[in-house]
């Protein structure tokens, strides 16, 4: 008997994948241990196993969403016969299956002749082994365009751009970020001088290169200087809600009907909060480490916690359970959607450490290199919307957590000496809780605790 290919489950909360790409082409040969499909999550990418030697038949196309434990083909061993029609051993249920790209909308009978609908997604299709031998290559696979199914990049197109010299090399010192921007830009990154620590190029130089590039466009344009395209979807067309997209859309729905959400506010004095990062940005500027607002919000959090167990909770029904662990949850923004890899251990880390983990998950968050590992077990979130000047907003819960903290803008802000006013930086929190897990009086305590903490950050640091 032929032995089944799974997509196999990577994680509690994964509900569907797809194969992303087939190492190995129907009917070719394989080995026990070589790589024969890529799997694709709403969160991961893996590269999946034979666990035998034979013939490998493909049961499932390229980008058709399944459920975990489905069977996407077979490997047939030496001498066994391959039926030509596969659906009798044990064919996925159509009802069961979708396919990624979402299908023409129906025509309304008044325009017998519409103009097309076009699809549009933000994801960088990409399989794992281009990825993977981007990352060897030094080449940017975020800008190439892709001649596999459905536009996605492959190894070939890897390979292509690397020979021609046409993509954006990766192997200079630049944050992510800058090099993301870079590309969306059309900055050629590899002439930039960077700024950052030991010349590392950050998004200062995008955006400084950037007008100097627009300048010299200007200057050069017999005409009236032209808007630049804008970036992402365009009005009138429509985006699909796939992958993490729909992903999000379900969780944050399904957080607000199970859970009995509010939301408050409180004013944080940052004025020494503020010299204190100001300090250590300098203090370990040669290590490349640069703590930000966040890390230091996240840190009198995870301190907040050990002495306010019930926001480090889970509400099941008949009883709350009180975690032994702090996991902080951090969210990062991608084009494509929120995900929030988790810093373990945060009460047990020094801000250095805390500092560096954060900037490793937030660049393998940008690059798509973050694990299952890098997404497990948080038991808090923080959130931040401060960097786009955001005063106060109302994050909704990642269940099953109990808490979610928001970080908003620092501003000028005034306290009163006696009958003096004394300008002042303040930062407002939003902190959303669970009700049934714990009452407005121990979530107010707490976040009291996180406010006067960042009011006396060298409580931080021992």
């Amino acid at each position: 008997m032929p032995r089944e290919i799974y997509l196999v489950k990577v994680g509690m909360s994964m509900t569907e994948g797809m194969v992303a790409e087939w190492y190995i082409p129907d009917g070719g040969k394989v080995n026990k241990g070589e790589l024969v499909y890529a799997l694709e999550t709403e969160k991961i990418n893996l590269d999946v196993d034979a666990e035998s030697d034979g013939t490998v038949k493909h049961l499932v196309e390229i980008g058709v969403m399944l459920k975990p434990g489905d069977v996407v083909g077979y490997i047939f061993e030496a001498g066994e016969d391959i039926p030509a029609d596969l659906g009798g051993i044990g064919a996925v249920p159509a009802a069961e299956i979708a396919v990624v790209e979402s299908s023409p909308p129906a025509t309304s009978p008044v325009d017998p002749t519409p103009a097309p609908e076009r699809s549009v997604s933000t994801e960088i299709r990409s399989s794992p082994a281009a990825r993977r031998l981007a990352g060897e290559l030094g080449v940017d696979y975020r800008i190439l365009t892709g001649t596999g199914p459905g536009g996605r990049i492959i190894e070939a197109d890897v390979m292509a751009a690397n020979k021609g010299g046409s993509a954006t090399r990766t192997n200079v010192k630049a944050s992510p970020l800058a090099k993301r921007l870079a590309a969306e830009k059309g900055i050629d990154i590899t002439r930039i001088q960077g700024t950052g620590p030991g010349g590392r190029i950050v998004q200062a130089d995008i955006a400084q290169a950037d007008i100097v590039q627009a300048d010299i466009a200007s200057a050069s344009s017999a005409g009236p200087a032209r808007a630049a395209a804008p970036q992402g979807p365009a009005a009138g067309e429509r985006v699909s809600v796939r992958g993490m997209r729909r992903t999000i859309a379900s969780r944050m729905h399904q957080s607000l009907q199970q859970s009995a959400q509010l939301t408050m506010d409180m004013e944080a004095n940052m004025d020494d909060t503020v010299r204190v990062r100001n300090a250590l940005v300098e203090e370990w500027a040669a290590e490349g480490i640069k703590p930000t607002y966040t890390d230091l919000v996240i840190k009198a959090v995870a301190k907040a916690l050990q002495a306010h167990p019930l926001m480090n909770s889970q509400f099941m029904g008949d009883e709350i359970v009180l975690l032994e662990e702090i996991h902080v949850g951090m969210a990062v923004a991608l084009p494509e959607g929120l995900v929030v890899p988790v810093v373990r251990h945060a009460d047990q880390l020094s801000v250095k450490e805390l500092a560096r983990e954060s900037s490793r998950l937030a660049s393998a968050a940008r690059d798509g290199s973050l694990g299952l590992d890098d997404y497990a077990g948080g038991t808090f979130t923080v959130t931040a919307l401060g960097m786009y000047g955001v005063d106060s907003f109302t994050p909704i819960l990642n269940e099953p957590q109990s808490g979610i903290l928001g970080v908003n803008r620092i501003y000028d802000g005034l306290e009163w000496d006696g009958d003096k006013p004394v300008k002042t930086k303040k930062m407002n929190l939003s902190l959303t809780w669970d009700h049934r897990a714990l009452d407005g009086a121990p979530a107010a305590e707490f976040l009291v605790e996180v406010c006067s903490l960042l009011a006396a950050p060298w409580r931080l640091l021992v």
